[in-house]
């Protein structure tokens, strides 16, 4: 865990000095998108060669779909009332 904030801050510090090199910043938001590409392509590999998740894919995609609905509800409920509470009343006063 040492390891992961040492080199997360190392990443902040460098980002913060080389804010100004646009190549920099093409560079390695390219390289963040082609790395997580590369993550979720090692991730299907390890799910697709585990047998129990295979055998139970049926049951975890259930789930997965009541989870994911409850969650884009409920973001859509919270942003909603932070709407209602702080931008409505700003909205309607000009």
């Amino acid at each position: 865990m040492l390891i992961i904030i040492v080199l997360l801050l190392a990443g902040i510090l460098c980002g913060f000095l080389l804010r100004k090199k646009k190549r920099v910043i093409i560079l390695a938001d390219k390289l963040t998108n082609w790395t997580i590409y590369l993550l979720l392509l090692l991730l299907g590999i390890a799910i697709g060669s585990n047998k129990k998740i295979i055998n139970n894919i049926g049951n975890i995609g259930i789930n997965a779909i009541i989870i994911a609905l409850g969650t884009i509800i409920g973001s859509i409920l919270v942003s909603y009332i932070v709407y209602l509470l702080y931008f409505k009343k700003a909205k309607d006063e000009k």
